[in-house]
């Protein structure tokens, strides 16, 4: 059945998503409220200890309380520093970069904040009706104190690094290798000949987008799995995570068994933005990004461009074939349930290139190094790509030539040089 006759049904088709937002907002502050609770049952236990030297309890519960909304500014901290560093990666670097704004150590800073607040403010109103109190308490704020400079410290690090050229390439290459190497790795659950699920006789029905648009995030290949086993059914998606999807996209074809639009939708996590989790294009966008922003004329930095092409080349000589097979998920028994399309070394190439090319007309050095970056490929295994490497290596050489004729018969005289002496004599 097609998704959009079946809108009418919004609540069935939303319930997937709606399930996903309320993880997501589950996960985003349950750490929050397991601080909350372990600063409260502490406030309550702590000072019940009696052991050991005490101290006055009007003076330990004034110190507790300016101690607990002392740190109620660490939370003022946290949230200026993600603000600013937000601020300065989208318009230094790219909007789409979101990596120290989803680091874990700004939100378990923050809830460690909020616990130890918790803690000073519950443990002070408990020992305001007694005359003594032990020394355990104000010794067990100042060493949550502690532990919060020291997360703060650490967060400072990490916001000072995530506005410098060096590490956030370095970031943006480590994410994206590793998404590579898990992508286009065989796991459980993988069969490596998938058949021919697509038979156009075997066609149920087409499942499309019945919404606004969105981005597609991930594809829980589990619950489509388990969906497409009740009903003795194959889903075969028909996007990628990172695509954005728009009303009217054919999303999934059902094949075999009779499996409701709802049910597929389900599977699917859709944002506004792109994530790194299941995209593995992702990271040579935001390389390609931030090489077009630094060859703006507003920026004007072929450096930090270079720079850029350095990360991409090392994702680039990863082993992914050059039109990959999509991966293909089973269930216990062996049976294809899942089909789900993967990107292929051509597509990072040209997401990667393309358009810094055109925009490096006016930079020898950038034109120098995709020529380099080109060949070194060529040449380094990447036998299946060669036509598409070549025919980018005489657009870069094209390029040099209309505007750099004499760097580049320089460039031709060294390659010639260098054959006849290839040992430098």
């Amino acid at each position: 059945m097609n998704a959009l006759a079946a809108a009418g049904r919004g609540v069935s088709v939303r319930t997937g998503r709606a399930a996903f937002r309320r993880r997501r907002r589950l996960r985003a502050g349950l750490l929050q409220l397991v601080f909350i609770a372990v600063g409260l049952g502490l406030g309550l236990v702590v000072p019940e200890f009696t052991r050991g030297p005490v101290l006055p309890s009007r003076q330990v519960s004034e110190m507790l309380l300016a101690t607990g909304f002392g740190v109620l500014g660490a939370a003022t901290v946290i949230f200026s520093v993600l603000f600013l560093v937000v601020q300065w990666a989208a318009t230094t670097f790219t909007p789409r970069l979101t990596l120290f704004r989803d680091a874990p150590i700004v939100w378990r800073t923050f809830a460690f904040a909020v616990g130890t607040t918790v803690f000073c403010a519950t443990a002070a109103l408990t020992v305001a009706d007694r005359n003594k109190v032990s020394v355990v308490v104000p010794v067990s704020a100042g060493v949550l104190l502690l532990l919060l400079l020291t997360l703060l410290r650490n967060l400072l690090l990490q916001a000072v690094a995530a506005i410098q050229l060096a590490p956030v390439l370095g970031s943006i290459s480590e994410r994206g290798g590793h998404n590579l190497d898990v992508l286009y790795a065989s796991g459980p659950g993988d069969t490596g000949d998938p058949g021919d699920p697509a038979a156009p006789d075997r066609l149920r029905s087409t499942v499309s987008w019945p919404e606004a648009g969105a981005v597609l995030q991930r594809v829980n290949v589990g619950v489509l799995a388990r969906a497409a086993r009740a009903a003795n059914a194959v889903v075969v998606l028909r996007v990628t995570p990172g695509t954005t999807l728009r009303y009217g996209t054919t999303v999934a074809e059902v094949y075999d068994g009779e499996l409701p639009s709802s049910a597929v939708l389900r599977g699917l996590e859709t944002g506004a933005e792109r994530v790194f989790d299941q995209d593995a294009g992702l990271a040579f966008r935001l390389l390609a990004d931030i090489a077009l922003r630094a060859l703006s004329p507003a920026v004007n930095d072929p450096a930090t461009a270079v720079q850029a092409l350095d990360a991409m080349e090392d994702l680039l000589r990863r082993p992914v074939p050059a039109r990959a097979r999509p991966r293909t998920v089973a269930d216990r028994t062996g049976t294809l349930r899942v089909v789900v399309p993967l990107p292929g070394w051509e597509d990072f190439l040209r997401t990667a290139l393309d358009d810094v090319i055109p925009a490096a007309r006016n930079s020898p050095m950038v034109l120098i190094r995709l020529r380099t970056l080109l060949k070194d490929l060529r040449d380094g295994g990447h036998d299946h790509a060669d036509a598409p490497l070549s025919r980018r290596l005489a657009w870069v050489d094209e390029e040099l030539g209309a505007r750099f004729s004499r760097l580049r018969d320089a460039l031709a005289e060294e390659r010639e040089e260098h054959e006849k002496h290839p040992d430098g004599g």
